[in-house]
This record gives C-alpha cells, structure tokens and sequence, in this order.
C-alpha cells in the first residue's frame, strides 16, 4: 500500500496519535509519545563516545554504523517513532538502600529481580500495533524492546517522556526513572511530542553516590567503570581496582537511581510479572553460591539474569563474598569453589579469600 492510498483511510494525525495513546496505557504502558527520526545530536554524543573507548566490551555498540542513529536505515519507510514506559519497580526503594549495608546478602538490581521484561514488552507493543491496524488497516512498522540498534533513551527524550539525567538514565518529572523503554518504528504520519527540557539542575547526587567514578562527567558514563557492565557485560577478569567498590552488588547497580531526588515519586508496579521471584529481593551470598549450574538455569528460567551464564555468576558472588564481612560461613562457601573447574572462578575465589586473610591479620 502506498502513502497516497494509506493516508485516505487514516485519521489526521493528531487524532491518530491520541488513539494509540489511549490504546497503549489500555495495555499497561505508563506513558506513550511520538518522536520524529532526526537524532543528529544523538549521533554526535554516541560517536564521541565510541571513538573514546567508553563502550569497553559493548563491540554491538559500533557494530551496526548508523543504523542505530538513522531510523530508515534500520527500518525502511519510518517516519515516525512510537515511544513508550512501563514501570518495574517492585517495591518501595528504602528496603534497596538498606540491603547495600547487610554484606552477606546479594544486591541484584531492582529490574531483574522478576521475569525477563523483553517478553512482556513487546507481546504489549504487538498488540498495540494489531490494534492499531485493526482500526485504520495496515501499515508499516517493527517493534524493539532492546533488541535492536536503537538510541531508546534519546528517542524517548525527543517523544517527551523524560530527559536524559547525569547517570544518563532517562527521567521522568511525575514518576522518577524506575521503568522500561519499547519503541515502534513506523510509517505512520505522527504529530511529534515536544521535549520536556532538562530538570537536574545543579544537582550531583548521582555522580556523587556512583560507587567506582564511572559517571565521569555529567551526561557521560565510562562503562568500563560501571558495576552494571562489569557484572553483566564483561566476560572476563573483573579489574582488580573495582572489586572492593562492587561491595555486594552481584548483578548491577541502583546506586545513581536510589539517590536521585526525582525518584521520590516513584511508585511501585502493578505488573506482577516485576515482583521478585526465588527472594531475590532478600537472600543471603552464600546460598546462592552454593546453586550449581543446574539450579541456577532452572531457578532463573525466564529471569534476565540468565543470560551472564553460571560461570559470570559465580565470578561476581566470589567477589561479593570477598567483600562481606568474615564469618565460617563465608569462608566455607569460598573453599567449596577453590577448586572449581573454571579459571575466572578459581581466580575471583582466590581474591576473596585473601581479603579474608588480610581482614584477619589486620585484626
């Protein structure tokens, strides 16, 4: 179908886009914008990043050109990009902050405390779309929920769902920055949703709390310091300079979330599929060091933290453990692995264990 025969059979596009509005927050979506395809600055910003080596390991970064910042390249015929947030966050943040201080137990990052939320995400947007193709008949267009090379954030911020924060996180006035991003690349003919303009201020709380400095200016993130791609991203040796700021995050970190002032309005979600599972919310270092690689598959089904594989998790529990504070326990669980038969592992039990020593000759 061409456009000359597709814009006959649509609405105009204001009411076209209050529609979908109304028919994504039906789906469960916390809020819906229109953004054009023009992310030049975006482009600017993203290539002297790569070109400054910030993505580390990240090689999918640069890997694709332009695609990432020239929507039609990716999807040919898009016009219009359909922007839209769902909340995670499972419950009030003070129990996070206070989970930081109690070193035997694991801090997971609060998204992947439930089910996987790529899933979830794009079955919505699909449906969004069936809907919206139910209406006004076909049209062209491909869903992404992290799945792609797509500049989610900036193309969030241009369809006025927030600004992009110190932490470069993208944060929303009313509702903070606990939540998700999904696009729809489309040829539908959108009215763009205006920017809401910068509101962090003189604010550093962000770069302030960042435990390992990886916020190395405002705006700008150095992922090779970051403990989200360290213990996610990185596939080898974690650097012997970040293990002691890792404290017991053992798969990401909130710290620039839980500090920001804006996330005082956060609200937890109605999604069930967000809430913790296996109390990962609440469960101690050692028990989930003892998961063999079995029970960490079958326990983890449909989690996102599957994806680091056994032999990543074991890595950064070893470290984790390294950090808490000495007890038979503690030690028991690092010597059950001394042995074990990967390298990485062996090599982050050895570290902690001689962070024990020293703690105790110290003392």
């Amino acid at each position: 179908m061409d456009q000359q025969q597709k814009a006959s059979h649509l609405p105009e596009p204001q009411k076209l886009g209050d529609s979908i509005r109304k028919w994504g927050l039906e789906l469960g979506f916390q809020q819906v914008g229109f953004s054009d395809i023009r992310l030049q600055q975006a482009e600017a910003r993203l290539n002297q990043w790569l070109q400054q080596g910030m993505h580390g390991e990240m090689a999918f970064m640069a890997r694709h050109g332009t695609k990432r910042t020239r929507p039609p390249e990716l999807v040919d015929g898009t016009c219009s990009i359909i922007s839209v947030r769902m909340d995670y966050m499972p419950e009030a943040m003070d129990g996070a902050e206070q989970l930081l201080q109690q070193t035997d137990k694991a801090y997971i990052s609060r998204y992947a405390l439930g089910r996987d939320y790529h899933k979830l995400m794009r079955n919505r947007l699909q449906k969004l779309c069936e809907r919206i193709a139910a209406e006004y008949g076909p049209f062209g267009y491909r869903v992404f929920v992290d799945s792609a090379p797509v500049l989610e954030k900036a193309i969030a911020e241009k369809a006025g769902l927030g600004w992009i924060g110190k932490h470069s996180n993208l944060i929303q006035q009313q509702n903070g920055s606990w939540f998700f991003l999904g696009e729809i690349y489309t040829d539908l003919p959108l009215v763009a949703d205006q920017a809401t303009g910068n509101h962090c201020g003189s604010c550093s709380a962000c770069i302030d709390a960042c435990p390992t400095a990886a916020i190395v200016e405002p705006y700008v993130v150095d992922a090779r310091r970051c403990i989200s791609y360290l213990t996610i991203e990185l596939h080898g040796s974690i650097p012997l300079e970040f293990r002691r700021a890792m404290g017991n995050r053992i798969y990401g970190c909130d710290d620039c979330q839980l500090v920001c002032p804006w996330n005082r309005f956060a609200i937890p979600t109605g999604e069930t599929d967000f809430q913790a599972r296996h109390h990962l919310h609440d469960i101690g270092l050692v028990e989930l060091f003892s998961w063999s690689e079995e029970q960490f598959l079958q326990r983890l089904q449909g989690s996102p933290i599957r994806r680091i594989g056994h032999q990543r998790w074991l890595r950064n529990i070893a470290v984790a453990l390294g950090n808490a504070e000495t007890s038979p326990a503690i030690l028991q669980a690092l010597e059950s692995r001394s042995g074990d038969p990967s390298e990485i592992v062996r090599e982050h039990v050895e570290w902690a264990l001689a962070q024990h020593q020293s703690s105790t000759e110290q003392g």
